[in-house]
């Protein structure tokens, strides 16, 4: 199954990895991102008995476009996507921009929703501006976003050209233009097999146009219209100490005001986290331990 038919007319892709009886959990991707997590399966998810649901949010992949969706319209797409697939409780995950949206399901779905996990994950911005903390080419994506959104689509459109008629110009330039990253973060994007996942992931994420390339970057600049403190669930939080995208201290600082919640701070770690398999297979098992007690406890 690619999409799934929600009832107001739209479609929310998906794709499925791990263990398809196991237990259900929905992974939210970055901005810009996809459904497309892995080129073939994950043995990880496979082996702790996951089923990792990946979804497309509104615009990008095989998602239909919502305008002036809002961070908490999501939460309602996941609850009819799950009701769709017969699945009552999950656990919900998200990865850098990703991160705002499992923290409003936390919020919005308590009932359903048994734990979630926020991987370098971004945090709410102060008056609409970026921390001073973030990676400079990163805060001036956001910027872009706000105040030249043409440029910036300009900039998404000759990178999605460039994918599709010269990928190995496309791998090269991806290999050795990301000087600015972290060494951390730089060793994933080394591998021909690294570069060519990261290509496929961007493809899917603009497959139908960039539009939500900027879309997005500015809805997460904007108030999130929820509170952190106000999340009930228990709630994990993964962040490398060098990451400068998703910048260490805005989630330090945030971190402690959720009510529920346990800090994994991995030092000398940058953005990429959930490329390390030992990392990654750490993240799925709090997780779905998190949920069993968060289970237990209802029953």
């Amino acid at each position: 199954m690619d999409s799934i038919l929600l009832k107001d007319g739209r479609h929310i892709g998906l794709c499925e990895y791990g263990d398809l009886e196991g237990f259900p959990v929905f992974f939210f991707h970055g901005t810009p991102g996809s459904r497309v997590m892995f080129l073939d399966d994950d043995p990880i998810s496979k082996e702790l008995g996951v089923r990792l649901i990946c979804l497309d949010r509104p615009g990008f992949g095989l998602s239909t476009p919502q305008p002036d969706r809002t961070i908490l319209d999501w939460a309602k797409d996941v609850l009819e996507v799950a009701d769709h697939l017969g699945v009552h409780h999950f656990s919900v995950m998200g990865v850098s921009g990703g991160g705002a949206f499992a923290a409003g399901c936390a919020y919005q779905l308590p009932n359903r929703v048994l734990s979630a996990a926020l991987i370098s994950s971004t945090t709410p911005f102060q008056n609409g501006k970026p921390p001073k903390s973030m990676l400079k080419e990163n805060k001036l994506a956001f910027f872009l976003s706000k105040k030249f959104p043409w440029l910036l689509r300009a900039s998404y459109r000759s990178q999605k050209k460039m994918i599709e008629n010269k990928p190995e110009k496309f791998k090269k330039l991806a290999k050795n233009g990301n000087k600015h990253l972290h060494p951390w973060d730089r060793q994933f994007l080394q591998t021909d097999e690294q570069l060519e996942m990261m290509m496929t992931h961007l493809h899917e994420a603009t497959r139908q146009s960039v539009d939500e390339c900027i879309h997005e970057p500015d809805l997460l600049s904007r108030p999130w219209a929820f509170d952190m403190k106000d999340i009930q669930i228990p709630v994990d939080v993964w962040h490398g100490k060098e990451d400068s995208m998703a910048p260490f201290v805005e989630i330090e600082k945030i971190a402690p005001n959720i009510p529920n919640v346990k800090t994994y701070y991995i030092d000398e770690a940058g953005h990429f986290l959930t490329d390390v398999d030992d990392i990654w297979r750490d993240i799925l098992l709090s997780l779905k331990t998190r949920a069993e007690e968060q289970h237990q406890e209802h029953v």
